[in-house]
């Protein structure tokens, strides 16, 4: 076998995605102490031996199903700020659209968002190197890639912002976060109607905060 075709610990990378894909549902399911390996390989039909040669030990593997993950919700949400702010039309409303897109993202990555609920509930037992490189790479780092957006509508004069990173987390926090914390990562949908209220709202007090003073 070529060693291009090899993962970092050995083997194919068609296994290797196999092994992912088991993990992220089995650790979503049953939490990071209590999923064990040799679960994950009967999901994933796979040996346990394959899953050590790929990621070494389930630490290592968990990690990596976890950053794996925040990368893949990190390029969907890139995406979904380059269409709604990389050209800014109607300031409130691309932003509440901007919001809405957000939120659906988070229901387009299930298994991942099951993870994400079993590192909030078990930080306490997942080793810290994995927390502190989610915190670095995981969604709570998101109003980091927000910042710059922001900090360009700022400089068009369509926002009065000062910290881009502080406005950021504001924006944050008066929007996706609060469905997060209501709905659990979207295991317990909102009606859609209710889902815009929030966006709206959140972002109308965001331009309280933020818009341009009037002339």
């Amino acid at each position: 076998m070529a060693a291009q075709e090899r993962g970092p610990y050995g083997g194919r990378p068609d296994k290797r995605q196999a092994i992912v894909l088991a993990a992220r549902k089995v650790f979503g399911r049953e939490g990071y102490s209590r999923a064990g390996v040799d679960v994950i390989a009967a999901e994933a039909g796979v040996s346990k031996r394959t899953i050590y040669n790929h990621f070494g030990d389930k630490e290592q593997l968990f990690q990596s199903v976890a950053l794996e993950g925040a990368r893949e919700v990190t390029a969907a949400i890139k995406q979904i700020m380059e269409r709604h702010l990389r050209k800014v039309v109607d300031i409130e409303q691309d932003l509440i659209d901007f919001t809405l897109d957000r939120i659906a993202a988070v229901t387009a990555f299930p298994d991942h968002f099951a993870l994400v609920r079993t590192i909030e509930a078990e930080a306490g037992r997942i080793p810290p190197p994995i927390l502190k490189a989610w915190v670095e790479e995981g969604p709570q780092s998101g109003h980091h890639r927000l910042a710059p957006y922001l900090r360009r509508i700022g400089e068009q004069g369509l926002l009065e912002i000062d910290d881009a990173d502080r406005a950021a987390s504001h924006l944050t926090l008066l929007t996706i976060t609060d469905v997060n914390q209501q709905t659990f990562y979207g295991l317990l949908p909102l009606p859609q109607p209710e889902l815009t209220e929030i966006a709206t709202s959140g972002v109308r007090a965001f331009m309280r905060l933020y818009g341009p003073a009037a002339n």
